[in-house]
């Protein structure tokens, strides 16, 4: 969290894989987890108050996720009316744990996390045969794609061409993975996962391609499970887990003290640097006059202020995005809860008219410009 507020704060380390998109969003700090009090162990009662609002049951949370409320309103003529993606694969742990999105009590809606099929789901089931002939998703719809590029403008007909050839490059990418990431494996004991960042940037183009071509207008994007216990081998550590940094497991070497703070920033850095990606990615789809981006709002969060004791006051969260009039380029210490933040988003940003959520009370007026 930034020492300073107001546009001119100094970029932390774990804020600057964001550095070159600093006035496209506003970080908030001070905010308050209200409905994380209650039964759990730290973690499932926190997730549930921050994407829910409502307390945990000792199963899941007690009402639909706030992605859930907005769907309601504004995904009823898009093909999904919401999508539920992410990438950790890890087992550890209750429902609560690896789902961020819930249509209701106890509900879960679990995320995909493999790229084979989202990219099924958005573009269509291609028969077996078809693969193994090594042949394009887009051959079905080749001679449409060409009678309907004769009829348009050229900026349209070069956009066209950049939609084809950017799904025929995710077709690539994915076809190009290992045969085990075709499937969810149960982890070995350790929970150390697959190619963590491969899977999050194909996740996080096919994201982009359904907001572009309009099949959500919802989405959830869940990179990590929550009280994680994979290691960081990309990053350069493999002796110890997360969760062992988090609460300083003096039993773990390298993980107390300087050292595991470093470490801490280090993937907190690296989660940010995805969400720089999605950012990037969300940029270079031009609509309209502008960009994909443009016409999106992001929200950036983690259940805890503080890992170790489970602090649930004093959040931060990141707002991004070009649609409505949200203000960016800075940072705000607030007064408020989860609830009010998402509110605001929802109807003064977003204009989903939602109207209420567990836990607000007001809008945050130092989040419209």
């Amino acid at each position: 969290i930034p020492a300073e507020e107001g546009t001119d704060y100094r970029m932390t380390p774990c804020l600057s894989p964001l550095a070159q998109f600093r006035r496209d969003f506003h970080v908030l700090s001070g905010v308050d987890n209200a409905a994380a009090s209650g039964q759990g162990n730290g973690h499932t009662n926190s997730m549930s108050g921050l994407m829910t609002g409502t307390l945990f049951t000792g199963r899941g949370p007690s009402g639909p996720s706030v992605d859930q409320v907005i769907a309601a309103k504004i995904g009823g003529e898009s093909r999904f009316r919401s999508l539920q993606i992410g990438v950790a694969q890890e087992s550890f742990g209750e429902s609560m744990q690896r789902n961020m999105s819930w249509a209701g009590y106890e509900r879960a809606l679990p995320p995909e996390m493999i790229p084979h099929r989202l990219f099924d789901r958005l573009f269509g089931q291609r028969e077996e045969g078809w693969v193994n002939r090594k042949r394009s998703i887009l051959d079905a719809v080749q001679s449409d794609a060409s009678s309907l590029k004769k009829k348009l403008p050229t900026d349209d007909q070069n956009r066209l061409e950049e939609h084809m050839s950017g799904i025929r490059d995710l077709e690539r990418s994915i076809a190009a993975l290992p045969e085990e990431y075709r499937r969810v494996d149960p982890p070995d004991f350790d929970g150390d996962m697959k190619d963590w960042p491969r899977i999050a940037k194909l996740q996080s183009d096919l994201l982009v391609q359904a907001l572009a071509t309009r099949q959500t207008r919802v989405a959830s994007y869940m990179l990590t499970k929550c009280q994680s216990i994979s290691r960081f081998p990309w990053l350069g550590y493999t002796s110890a887990r997360h969760h062992d940094y988090t609460h300083a497991e003096g039993r773990v070497s390298g993980a107390d003290g300087a050292e595991g703070q470093r470490v801490l920033r280090d993937i907190c850095k690296w989660h940010v640097e995805e969400f720089a990606y999605l950012v990037a990615k969300l940029k270079s789809i031009p609509e309209g006059d502008g960009s994909v981006f443009d016409r999106t709002a992001l929200i950036f969060v983690h259940e805890h202020a503080e890992a170790n004791p489970h602090k649930n006051s004093g959040l931060a969260m990141l707002v991004a995005g070009g649609v409505g009039k949200m203000a960016k380029g800075r940072h705000t210490r607030v007064t408020g809860t989860a609830g009010d933040i998402y509110l605001t988003v929802a109807d003064e940003i977003v204009g989903a008219g939602i109207g209420k959520f567990p836990t607000a009370s007001k809008k945050i007026s130092s989040l419209l410009a």
